[in-house]
């Protein structure tokens, strides 16, 4: 699907009522009826078909609410779900492998192991972050290591790959999610904590700004940055929900 996140130009809504329907492999989305078809990666229409009921429910709402009524104009912005559920079905699903060498690519530069010179912004950082490498070394046999500043430390190559096969073990849609969360965190532990249930989408997106709070603590909040954050957290956010939404029957 590849829609970017401005979800291209307004367009007419033509259907009265958004429903879903029970089809051979799951579940279609459908507009008074008819299978909904989203422009493909090629260019040509094509439906999708969705895993769950709960996840079906939650894409036919979006499509329920979008334009007010039939006849108001909406934007793909007005479906969120849609546009990451339909990545991951259409452009991740055929070939996995290069969107889990993206997101796996995280861990060698990870957010959580380069930590302040400022002594009190790292002893912060050993307070929060530390927890988080504890879990990923107990629940992966990944250990990460931290290093103090900007210079780049390699991490074991051994822990690398197993955090590459624990991401390769990620559906489609799951994939589609963390491909979302990771960017939008900065870290592939993050984005694996929130993923296995171990924080929540508010936990993880205050871990991966607490740089950034701890610097507006001192100098005073930055209105550019604060949207920033703000657009950032409703991407972990939507991520959290989809991984909810596709593993719930």
């Amino acid at each position: 699907m590849g829609w970017s996140r401005s979800g291209g130009p307004a367009m007419k809504r033509f259907w009265d009522r958004a429903d879903y329907a029970e089809v051979p492999g799951g579940f279609a989305i459908t507009l008074d009826g008819k299978p909904l078809r989203l422009p493909g990666v090629d260019g040509r229409a094509a439906g999708f078909t969705l895993p769950s009921r709960p996840l079906a429910e939650a894409v036919a709402g979006e499509w329920q609410q979008a334009g007010g009524g039939k006849g108001g104009e909406m934007s793909l912005d007005e479906v969120p779900l849609t546009r990451l559920a339909g990545t991951g079905l259409d452009r991740i699903a055929p070939d996995p492998g290069p969107t889990v060498e993206a997101i796996a690519r995280y861990a060698e530069t990870d957010l959580l192991c380069y930590r302040a010179e400022d002594r009190r912004l790292a002893a912060l950082e050993a307070a929060d972050w530390d927890p988080i490498l504890d879990w990923c070394a107990a629940c992966h046999g990944a250990r990460l290591h931290p290093t103090s500043g900007i210079a780049y430390r390699r991490q074991d190559p051994e822990a690398l790959e197993r955090l590459h096969g624990v991401v390769a073990q990620h559906s489609p849609l799951e994939l589609s999610a963390l491909g979302l969360a990771v960017p939008a965190l900065g870290s592939l532990v993050l984005g694996l904590a929130l993923s296995a249930g171990a924080l929540d989408p508010v936990a993880a997106h205050r871990l991966s700004i607490l740089d950034e709070t701890y610097q507006e603590a001192l100098w005073g909040e930055d209105a550019e940055a604060l949207a920033r954050r703000e657009r950032l957290a409703a991407d972990v956010a939507l991520s959290a929900r989809l991984l909810f939404l596709a593993r719930t029957h």
